[in-house]
């Protein structure tokens, strides 16, 4: 067989099932509902085909490292070097939407209390019905899952319950806000009088009025629907997922209104999550391949491995009044043990070995390193550690009040009588180690005597040892006053 081993498919899928652990399983759930939330959003996105054009791309860059074609890969890198900023900028309301409905998103919405779809449906097409008969324009708007509040302009706050009354005297022309939208969510009319995002791509639908070009806007922006009454020609339009058409016979909007509200609010909890299953099934089916096949790229724990790092040894929980000294190793070679998808994965600047200092001790000491002291994924063993302890000396800090001592040079001029030397402050605070406390000495630079005629105050520099440090880190200043007679 040239080198080559036949390995049955039973055995294989067997080693298969064998290798899989429970965080696999929640790994692949994760990426699978991430993928179905991206597949979704990538459908109904009108930015969709400016994606596909990249991922194309992606693909062409893919084959070019694996054909070591040089110069193709070399232009296409620099082109994914802007890519984040790029993707921003193309897809910023479309991404805005997308996190909006991720944190919004649910399996199965429930019910609001009160939502009757027939009866709403109902409501609704009778009043469009009178509205057109009386040449009366309308704009209403049906949320759907996306949130509505930042695409929203003005108007008034209602709260109240959906009714043929209210929504008649809503749009008569002598009512205030009759010109805006009324928004309608759970069978309550939330808003009127608001004004909505204009639509910039009606070249397409032709010459627009102003109601129809709002609702067409708001609807290129979310799911919501929007229904037009037309006041001119006393037509009805319906705007949906950034399209606009025009009803032939306005009886059927209570069958297009039912049909939205079923789709936004099951009629039964079992009916939900048939539904669930049943749509979008080829993303679901996408979703779940898609994950599997990631999770059998990086994450199918094959056979093992072994690789040596040279790692770090830090320290944690030290105080500022500790030092260390004389660390013998600072580093240490450890050996882990993995998969070759675990390695891929690994970032090396994150393994470190960390001691714990919160029981340290004065003078020299060793201490034990562990596999505990290690930080390390855990898709990786750690096999050894070399070497087993460290070495190394510990020294504390201590705060002392050191006095300060005034040096001169010279003699006074003939005549002159030294009375007295006085310096402010007399002793400053330093740190320093606990086995320099008795050696630690500060002085003054000198002061020449010969310059002196007569009681002077100088503001001489002090000559600090390097084993000492000052408590704030400035270089303190005092003041002497030399007193002639």
């Amino acid at each position: 067989m040239n080198g080559w081993q036949y390995i049955p498919m039973k055995s294989y899928l067997l080693q298969l099932i064998q290798n899989i652990r429970v965080s696999d399983l929640f790994d692949i759930a994760i990426i699978t509902i991430l993928s179905y939330v991206i597949l979704v959003w990538f459908k109904k996105t009108a930015s969709r085909f400016v994606l596909i054009g990249i991922v194309i791309l992606a693909m062409i860059y893919a084959m070019a490292r694996i054909f070591h074609l040089y110069l193709t890969e070399y232009v296409l890198q620099g082109f994914f070097a802007i890519l984040i900023i790029a993707l921003i900028i193309i897809f910023q309301e479309d991404l805005r939407r997308f996190f909006e409905r991720l944190a919004t998103w649910r399996i199965v919405r429930k019910i609001p209390l009160g939502t009757s779809p027939h009866h709403d449906a109902e409501v609704i097409s009778r009043v469009v019905t009178k509205l057109i008969q009386k040449r009366q324009g309308a704009l209403i708007v049906l949320r759907g899952d996306d949130l509505l509040d930042r695409h929203l302009r003005g108007g008034f706050v209602l709260e109240g319950k959906l009714s043929e009354t209210i929504l008649e005297s809503i749009f008569d022309p002598h009512s205030t806000g009759h010109d805006g939208a009324v928004v309608i969510e759970n069978s309550a009319i939330s808003k009127f009088g608001c004004h909505l995002p204009l639509s910039v791509n009606i070249s397409k639908f032709g010459n627009l009025g102003l109601r129809h070009t709002a609702a067409l806007g708001l609807s290129e922006r979310c799911d919501a629907v929007c229904i037009v009454v037309s006041e001119e020609n006393g037509t009805v339009a319906i705007a949906r997922e950034g399209t606009l058409s025009t009803l032939l016979n306005p009886g059927d909007l209570a069958a297009l209104l039912i049909q939205f509200f079923h789709r936004r609010v099951p009629a039964g909890k079992k009916g939900a999550w048939v539904r669930w299953i049943s749509e979008n099934s080829w993303e679901k089916a996408t979703a779940i391949i898609l994950a599997c096949g990631l999770w059998f790229a990086f994450g199918y724990q094959t056979e093992s491995i072994r690789r040596d790092y040279v790692i770090p040894i830090v320290y944690k929980n030290l105080t500022a009044d500790w030092i260390i000294e004389e660390q013998k190793p600072k580093e240490a070679t450890t050996t882990l043990m993995g998969s070759k998808q675990a390695f891929d994965l690994l970032n090396e600047d994150s393994l470190k070995i960390v001691l714990d200092m919160t029981a340290v001790k004065e003078g020299k000491q060793q201490v034990l390193i562990g596999t505990e002291n290690l930080q390390h994924p855990s898709n990786v063993t750690v096999v050894d550690i070399k070497p087993s302890k460290i070495g190394f000396v510990a020294r504390r800090l201590v705060r002392i009040e050191a006095p300060i001592e005034v040096r001169t040079s010279g003699a006074l001029p003939e005549g002159l009588k030294l009375r007295k030397i006085d310096i402010v402050p007399a002793s400053i605070q330093v740190i320093t180690l606990s086995k320099n406390i008795k050696n630690i000495k500060i002085v003054t630079e000198p002061i020449n005597l010969e310059e002196i005629s007569g009681t002077t105050k100088l503001a001489p520099r002090l000559i600090i040892p390097e084993e000492v440090a000052s408590v704030n880190g400035r270089q303190p200043s005092v003041e002497v006053t030399i007193e002639i007679e």
